[in-house]
């Protein structure tokens, strides 16, 4: 999975124009963006896994995964700098990071499914040394604080869709993720509904672009682009923290 405000699976597919400025332009609400699509979502997941095995969808694809994981190589990332998954829904990235030598690995969902199904499917790989919580990004728990690195893969972009305030919904996040990633840490987010302009936009302040990721390519109609925009930022060391 990952998608939403509390982290979750199913296809955030575009819904808004890309005309217009980033401000101006908004999303058309949708039950993806919504508590309630999400907990009905991995109740059957968590259903399907108990019954079949059956871990169920990958956001963004197996390549999300690898793309974010050989960024943390590339750069050295330390294999026990503090990790935040937000959105983890089934936890199969926690799992892929757990292979590759991290091991100080926290994962966050709103959905106590999408938790129970993480921990099941950890159980499966014998893996036990993770924290799992249950966990609304847009409402934190004070205790969750000084992440080196933060991961997003299509939590921001469900919010964006979310009926009820989107807009106010998409400043919190970007508050809480000041609040709970350290100072030169870093924010890896992956989105299909966000284009690079637009999220440089979303987190001017306070967060620095560090890097974009290469993704897949389209074409159609003499033109040519991403399918989606992975982008890395940087907390900036003159942010100061306005929700503290």
């Amino acid at each position: 999975m990952n998608a939403d405000a509390g982290g979750h699976s199913g296809a955030a597919v575009p819904a808004r124009s890309r005309e217009g400025s980033p401000v101006a332009a908004d999303f058309v609400p949708s039950a993806l963006g919504t508590r309630e699509h999400w907990d009905a979502v991995y109740e059957r997941e968590l259903r399907t896994f108990q019954e079949y095995g059956d871990t169920g969808e990958i956001w963004f694809g197996e390549e999300s995964m690898n793309r974010l994981i050989r960024w943390m190589q590339k750069h050295k990332i330390p294999s026990d700098a503090s990790v935040l998954d937000i959105g983890t829904g089934n936890g199969v990235f926690l799992v892929e990071l757990v292979k590759h030598g991290f091991s100080n690995i926290t994962g966050i969902d709103y959905s106590p499914s999408a938790i129970k199904l993480s921990a099941s499917i950890l159980e499966k790989e014998g893996l036990s040394n993770i924290n799992l919580k249950v966990e609304d990004f847009l409402s934190l728990s004070t205790k969750l604080s000084g992440f080196h690195v933060c991961v997003d893969k299509g939590t921001f972009d469900a919010i964006s869709l979310n009926p009820d305030n989107a807009v106010e919904k998409r400043k919190q996040y970007v508050k809480s993720l000041s609040r709970v990633l350290e100072v030169k840490g870093f924010f890896l987010i992956t989105s299909c509904n966000w284009t690079k302009a637009e999220l440089l936009d979303v987190f001017s302040e306070g967060f620095e672009l560090f890097e974009e990721l290469p993704t897949p390519k389209f074409s159609f109609g003499g033109r040519s682009g991403n399918t989606v925009a992975a982008l890395v930022f940087q907390k900036s060391e003159t942010f100061l923290d306005k929700v503290s």
